[in-house]
């Protein structure tokens, strides 16, 4: 059996590099394995782990850390990326061995999510996580926003490079973590690709001296489109500043897209407003986040209806065990079993009932659990559906 190790530093050049080429890369590339140094200090804090035989290379795995919004609760997170596995060790658990290690690992550090993005969910789903919502992109002509050019706002927007505003982009980010279910933000040393690339420019709304929305995009071209990689508003006269800055592109571009959260609706942005909104899943290319619990401790303290429930997981070596949920005071708390109505749920159940993104029913239809309608109703009560607003791929 293959040995698992943790490498760092410039010994990732020369066991975890080796892989990524192939796995996620044109291939055969032209580029050498020592042309992708300029990756390193782009994974400089990730925790990395390689599967190796006789002082081979056969897998790969990944984290880096992070912060994520559960639920009004803002906890440590680890990104789990660039799991690769060599074509000739595929399909013989090493990945899997990986992850399993790799979780653990991350729980070590204090870390009480995960989010990936999956090549597909079949192999994730067996891991405890769970899909999260698509953030749809709208496309829609600068024209149509036309009538926010003769509203009076108050505010200004500002227009630079992303490598002169980066600090008040990230100070923003940072800004909106306590508020938005499922929002994460990432290390420095990741956010820094945009930085280094300077290929975005950057507007900021501001009304007085507080920052209420940001956005970065780039142009295609000369009558092409204008591409918004994320729209990020504190409340509407942020994204009605922004969305007006949009207009003046009107006979320089032909269409605007912009990647927005899945409970914002663009056909209510202006009246009038012809937008096209679409979703697209499909692996590997345009996966959605996938997420999971790596601790129970992540629901503490969760903003939660009333209600009362006995839980067991069962199926993760992570979670598994009896606890009682318990919403009396606004506030979940989180105990060791006592008395409730009563749950089974796998990993993949309870984390879709933590992020919001299934009810009771749904964990049930799709072989996730097994609920009564008793232990349904306060289940229902102590972690209501919410969409999570996860922005890009970190």
């Amino acid at each position: 059996m293959s040995a698992i190790r943790q490498v760092s530093g410039d010994e990732r050049l020369r066991t975890a590099f080796t892989l990524y080429p192939y796995a996620f890369d044109e291939t055969p590339s032209p580029a050498a394995v020592e042309d992708l140094r300029g990756l390193l200090p782009y994974h400089e804090g990730n925790h990395t782990l390689i599967a190796e035989e006789d002082a081979r290379t056969l897998a790969t795995a990944a984290a880096f850390p992070a912060w994520q919004n559960l639920r009004g609760v803002v906890s440590p997170m680890a990104g789990i990326a660039w799991v690769a596995t060599h074509p000739s060790a595929r399909r013989q658990g090493h990945s899997r061995r990986l992850m399993r290690r790799l979780h653990s690992d991350m729980v070590d550090k204090g870390h009480r999510l995960a989010t990936l993005f999956p090549f597909h969910p079949s192999f994730y789903d067996k891991l405890g996580y769970i899909c999260l919502p698509q953030n749809p992109t709208a496309t829609f002509t600068p024209e149509g926003l036309a009538p926010l050019l003769d509203v009076r706002l108050p505010g200004e927007v500002r227009w630079q490079n992303i490598k002169d505003g980066f600090d008040t982009y990230r100070a923003f980010q940072r800004s909106l973590l306590p508020r938005w279910h499922g929002f994460t933000y990432t290390p420095d040393y990741r956010a820094a690709r945009v930085l280094d690339a300077a290929n975005r420019w950057l507007v900021t709304a501001t009304v007085g001296d507080t920052v209420v929305g940001t956005m970065t995009y780039r142009i295609d071209g000369y009558g092409g489109a204008l591409i918004v990689d994320e729209l990020l508003c504190a409340d509407a006269i942020g994204r009605a500043l922004l969305l007006r800055f949009l207009a003046l592109h009107a006979h320089q571009v032909t269409r605007i897209t912009v990647t927005v959260a899945p409970d914002d609706f663009p056909e209510t942005w202006v009246s009038g407003l012809a937008v096209r909104t679409d979703t697209e899943t499909a692996f590997p290319t345009a996966p959605p986040l996938m997420a999971r619990l790596l601790s129970m401790e992540a629901l503490h303290g969760a903003h939660c209806g009333p209600g009362r429930v006995a839980i067991e997981v069962v199926d993760d070596q992570l979670l598994a065990g009896r606890y009682l949920l318990d919403g009396s005071g606004g506030t979940l708390k989180v105990s060791a079993s006592g008395t409730g109505e009563r749950a089974t749920l796998t990993a993949a159940g309870l984390s879709g009932l933590a992020y919001g993104v299934l009810d009771p029913l749904d964990v049930v239809a799709r072989g996730l659990g097994e609920i009564t309608d008793a232990a349904a109703a306060e289940l229902r009560s102590l972690l209501p559906r919410r969409v999570p607003r996860s922005f890009g791929k970190g």
